[in-house]
This record gives C-alpha cells, sequence and structure tokens, in this order.
C-alpha cells in the first residue's frame, strides 16, 4: 500500500527512521529538538537549521513586504496573490498532485463553495466513493425458501443515507478485550489491519481496540489505568479539551492526583522548568509514577513539542499516552515509534473530508502494558458492522411488531458481532468500498437479507479469505508521502499568519486587526492557527461571533479556549487585559484557577488550498471596517434570539 511498510518501519534502524524526518535534510527531527534549558550546549548552525531560518526569511521578505493593508478592498486580487505566494514558494508547485486529487475524489468542494477549516485529522474515504455508493443500483433477489414478502427495492434516497459503516457498542472491559480478543466482524479486521499499517504500528507488539470517538478512547483508557498505584496524572495541553477533560475526571474520582504543564505568555511555549520538576522524581524507587500524557502538537495553535519530553518522562517512571489526534497525514513516519514505545496511543479518524466527520477512535496499547491495566467494565468500545447490513436487516423487520421487531434486531446484530464471517446469498461488496468474494452470512433466514449489489454474486463456498478495505484517502496520503504533505501545509500556514499580520487598523497608532497566540511564522509548526479579531478600539470580537459570520461565507471555522497559561512577572499587568473577563468569572465558579482565552482557529487539511486561505483572510480584513464590526454584531443577536444557539 503506497509508502507504508508496517512491520518493516517498526523495526527498522533507529537511524534510518529519523532520517526518514526529511530526505532533503531541511525538516527538522524532533527527536532532537529539545528544550532550550535542558540543552544548554551551543551547537554550529546545521544545514537543517540554515534551511529553517531561510524559510523564515523568505515568508517575512517576499509577502507583502513592507505593506500594510487598512482597507479590505486595497486587498490584492486572489490571482495576483497566488502569483506573489507561488514565487515565494516554488516549492509549493511540487505538490500539484494534491489539487488533482482534490478536483476529481473532492469536487464536492468546489460544487459546494465550501471551505473545512474546522476540524483536523484523517479521513478514510473520498467523496468519489461516496458518490459511487449512492449511484450504484439494488436489485432484489428471491429466496426458494418460504418466507414473507422480499425487501422493495432500494431507492436512490435510501442509498444516500447509508453510510460506509455501522458502530455498534460492545460491552466488558478493556483488559479483557485486549489480552483475547473477542468476536469481529471480516470488516472490523479488515480495517484494524488497514490502520495499523497507515500507522506503521506492528500487530507483535501493540493491541489494539475501536472506540466511539476521541473522547471515548481517553475515558476508556482512565477507567481502566491504575490509577491506586500510580497516582498521578500530568497532561501537557494548551487549550481545554473535551477528551482530556473527560480523562481528568474519571481519573480524579480514582483518586488521581491530575497536574498540567504551564504555557508561558507571550509566545506559549512549554515553560520547561516547571514541566521538569514534575517529571523528574527524586527518588530512586522503580515504582511506576503515572500517566503522562503527550500531544505530539496543538490542534489549536499549532505548536509543536519537543519529543525528548517522552524521553524523559519514560526515564523517570512514567507511563507514556501519546495523544495523535492531532497529527497530519503521514506524520506518524516521523514519529519514530520503535525509538519511544509509548504504552499507550490514541489516534481518529473520520469518514469524508467536508462531508462526513463522524468516524471513530482507536486506541492502542503496548501488549507488556496490558497487564497493568485493571478488569473493571470499561465504556466506549464499538464494534464496526458493515452498514448496508445493518440498515437491511432494520428493514426486513418493519412489517412485525415492535416487540418482534425488537428481539429478533438483537439477534441477528448479536449473530453478527459473534461470527467470524458471512454465510449466504449475499455479497458484502460494498460498492467500491469493500472488495470481497462472495462470502456467507450467519443464520439468519435468507428472506430477510435479499437486497444485494448489482452484478454480484452469490456463492456457497466456504473459505477464509480476508475482505480488503479500500479507503481511498488513506491511499492517497500513501502515495503523495510526508515530504509533499508537510510541505504544502508548511508554505500555506506561514503566509496565511504573515497575511494576517499585515491588516491594520485605519486612523489608528498601528493597532493590528488580529492577534495571533502561539508560533506565527516558523518553519516546524503544525497546519493550525489560533487567533482573535480586534476592532479599531481594542476590543476582541467575540470568537463564537466571527465563526458564525464566517459560517455565512460558507468559511467553516471553530472556536476554543487557551489554557494553563503562565505569566512572568514582566507580563503581570497585561494578564487581566489577556484573559477573558467572562472565562474568569466562569472558573471561579467552577472552582477553577484557570481561566483562558477564548479563540478562533483555523485547521488546514492536507487538501487545503491557496484559494481556501485568501478567502479566510479576505473574510477577516471585512473587519476593518467599523461598521461592519457593528452591523455584524447587530445582525447576530438579531439572529441569535431566533435561530442560533450559542
Amino acid at each position: 500500500m503506497g509508502e507504508v511498510q508496517g512491520k518493516q518501519n517498526m523495526q527498522s534502524p533507529c537511524l534510518n527512521e529519523v532520517t526518514q524526518v526529511c530526505p532533503h535534510s531541511c525538516c527538522p527531527s524532533p527527536f532532537f529538538n529539545s528544550p532550550e534549558p535542558l540543552n544548554k550546549v551551543s551547537k554550529p548552525r546545521s544545514s537543517s537549521a540554515d534551511c529553517r531560518r531561510d524559510f523564515v526569511a523568505t515568508t517575512t521578505s517576499s509577502i507583502f513586504p513592507n505593506t500594510q493593508f487598512t482597507n479590505h478592498e486595497s486587498l490584492p486580487s486572489l490571482q495576483q496573490s497566488f502569483s506573489d505566494f507561488s514565487k515565494a514558494y516554488p516549492q509549493y508547485a511540487d505538490t500539484y498532485q494534491i489539487d488533482q486529487i482534490r478536483a476529481t475524489e473532492y469536487y464536492h468542494l468546489s460544487l459546494s463553495n465550501h471551505i473545512c477549516l474546522d476540524y483536523i485529522g484523517i479521513g478514510l474515504f473520498s467523496y468519489y466513493q461516496l458518490q459511487n455508493q449512492e449511484s450504484s443500483k439494488y436489485q432484489t433477489a428471491s429466496s426458494s425458501s418460504p418466507s414473507p414478502s422480499p425487501l422493495p427495492q432500494a431507492s436512490p434516497a435510501q442509498i444516500s443515507d447509508i453510510p460506509f459503516f455501522s458502530v455498534s457498542y460492545k460491552t466488558g472491559t478493556l483488559k479483557t478485550q485486549l489480552l483475547h480478543g473477542g468476536a469481529e466482524s471480516e470488516l472490523e479486521s479488515a480495517m484494524k489491519k488497514k490502520i495499523m499499517n497507515f500507522l506503521n504500528i506492528c500487530e507483535s507488539d501493540y493491541s489494539m481496540v475501536f472506540t466511539a470517538n476521541r473522547t471515548s478512547a481517553f475515558k476508556l483508557l482512565a477507567e481502566s489505568y491504575p490509577f491506586q498505584s500510580s497516582q498521578k496524572l500530568l497532561t501537557v495541553y494548551d487549550y481545554e479539551s473535551e477528551a482530556v477533560e473527560a480523562m481528568i475526571n474519571t481519573s480524579e474520582k480514582k483518586g488521581a492526583t491530575v497536574m498540567s504543564a504551564e504555557f508561558s505568555w507571550p509566545r506559549l511555549r512549554i515553560h520547561t522548568a516547571k514541566l521538569k520538576k514534575m517529571l523528574v522524581s527524586k527518588r530512586k524507587k522503580k515504582k511506576k509514577r503515572g500517566l503522562f500524557v503527550f500531544p505530539l502538537h496543538s490542534r489549536v495553535t499549532g505548536a509543536r513539542y519537543p519529543y525528548l519530553w517522552m524521553r524523559i518522562a519514560q526515564e523517570n517512571g512514567w507511563h507514556i499516552l501519546i495523544d495523535a489526534c492531532a497529527l497530519g497525514p503521514k506524520d506518524m513516519d516521523s514519529f519514530g515509534l520503535s525509538l519511544l514505545r509509548p504504552d499507550f496511543l490514541i489516534c481518529s479518524f473520520y469518514k469524508i473530508f467536508g462531508e462526513n466527520p463522524s468516524g471513530f477512535g482507536c486506541l492502542f496499547v503496548k501488549k507488556s502494558t496490558v497487564p497493568i491495566l485493571e478488569g473493571e467494565t470499561s465504556s466506549g468500545m464499538v464494534s464496526l458492522l458493515p452498514a448496508k447490513q445493518f440498515c437491511l436487516m432494520e428493514e426486513s423487520l418493519s412489517a412485525k411488531t415492535e416487540l418482534e421487531q425488537t428481539s429478533k434486531f438483537k439477534q441477528q446484530v448479536d449473530e453478527l458481532s459473534a461470527s467470524n464471517s458471512f454465510s449466504g446469498p449475499i455479497s458484502i461488496q460494498t460498492l467500491g468500498i469493500i472488495k470481497v468474494e462472495p462470502e456467507e452470512i450467519p443464520k439468519i433466514q435468507k428472506s430477510e437479507i435479499v437486497a444485494i449489489p448489482k452484478g454480484s454474486e452469490a456463492s456457497e463456498t466456504k473459505g477464509d479469505e480476508n475482505i480488503e478495505i479500500e479507503c481511498r484517502c488513506l491511499d492517497q496520503v500513501d502515495s503523495l508521502g510526508l515530504t509533499r504533505i508537510s510541505r504544502r501545509a508548511r508554505c500555506l500556514i506561514n503566509w496565511l499568519a504573515n497575511a494576517m499580520s499585515k491588516l491594520l487598523h485605519p486612523n489608528t497608532d498601528g493597532v493590528a486587526l488580529v492577534k495571533i497566540y502561539g508560533p506565527k511564522i516558523k518553519f516546524d509548526r503544525g497546519p493550525a492557527l489560533a487567533f482573535n479579531v480586534f476592532d479599531w478600539k481594542g476590543q476582541k470580537v467575540e470568537p463564537v461571533l466571527v465563526q458564525k459570520l464566517a459560517d455565512r461565507k460558507n468559511i467553516s471555522l471553530s472556536y476554543g479556549s487557551l489554557h494553563h497559561i503562565w505569566f512572568s512577572d514582566k507580563y503581570q499587568r497585561e494578564k487581566d487585559k489577556v484573559l477573558d473577563k467572562n472565562g474568569m468569572a466562569e472558573s471561579k465558579k467552577k472552582g477553577k484557577k484557570d481561566p483562558g482565552i477564548t479563540v478562533v482557529t483555523a485547521s488546514l487539511g492536507f487538501l487545503a488550498n491557496f484559494e481556501d486561505i485568501y478567502r479566510l483572510w479576505a473574510f477577516v480584513a471585512q473587519f476593518l471596517d467599523a461598521d461592519f464590526v457593528e452591523k455584524a454584531r447587530w445582525r447576530y443577536t438579531a439572529l441569535n434570539q431566533k435561530t442560533v444557539e450559542v
């Protein structure tokens, strides 16, 4: 599958794995990007450092040099901006394959004129696959056995509502599931193999379970982790996270002491001295200290964190949980899993970019770590079922009484979940998504599942052949590779950060329209931007208002809250102005001492193009007009009274 070579990559020598970060030696290796206070030895500037320095210099000198925009009507056109962008970043032209993929596989983005900047992560399927599914025709198959009337032929409307797979919740314990496994459909087995190959995770070293979502994965681990003996939970997040809060709440109920890294204002870098103090143990006992939760970078500010923190934690007796949910496509290729070998890893996948962000979470546990988990009943684990079977079973029972429907449907789902193969007169070929030879379905009346894809043939041949799932988005990412994808994101996010900084209010002493939080123009940063818009008086425009107004322009943004911000004595006077007053009041009500800063966030997926970021920039520039702010606030307030929920 493209560049993925699962087990080989897991077993590759350390040197090979590190050099895969960037074959041209211009990408920094996170393994050696250590915090400054922990490594005071001066080193000669490397070619990698030169590359990073030159990139920043090019961005600042070539993108609107010595230019400020005080009127949204004075912005250069899209065509002119792209021409200048291409000259500043000639390497961007090498990513044209992504534009081709977007045009052929995700053409709905252009048709709907929709810009998706409101979630980050990796999709499974392409929109082209969805359309193939919707356009496929169904036919009814009859059965020789006496039975009720067959199902009617599915209409296009019905077909369009069928997702690629269905999710069914599991009950039981995480430890038992990891140690002994459980009944799973062939679809689930194939998807698990696909995911592990994509992430370069070896099945001999790690076990995994599917969860309903990212939050479920965090809560599931907290329910099973032995906080009674390893009593600490230490997290590294510069923003408020629902998933992390679920883990914190669960761990506190089990008696854990919760700690968090802090981030120094104004650059929001990790406060290294404080984090090191919490991580490093003065005791020589080998007893595990607790769980260290480390995201590879912030999904809100785009800040990347040195992997050295994980090594320090391991050396001081911590179990390591890697939060890989904010990883961009193919970022796992630069992670070097075999070097660090974390105890736990969580990631998530959504279905279709710009169309269906639902999906599932994945929790990986190192097999040598499984025995330390507690055997308590856990929630959040799910099974994956072929969606069409799930839907057809539901329709086949519609003519029966409610009691009969419930009983029979549960029985069928249980049989499907408990089966490792399928038998009967139906193919589970899912219209270009699942390629499979006709298999058999468990003991369900033949008349109850009769709709089959046109052109497929029933077969009574039994076999153990595994099905193959075609996840076109994952395959496309594999074919593109890490270097091409990261290069594209680097050019786009840095252009956007620089362009935002050029917007200044007219007739003021250089009052900036936009404030960016965290890294600004930086070679090594994630494809996410946290910012706020300020009016000409210096008052912040509420992020939720910015989000709603952007939505009217068909631009999807999100908003979040920055937390755990540390202010040195130098910035104490600035502290009260920076932190949200509403947030401070709300924090006091909840008994918390950590008021935050609400921000607008824009996340660039691998399919983002220059027009996407230009249109966002042009939208934000409209706030340079003071009347626009006032009219927008009035319109939003009026609309909010009727339909908008904040």
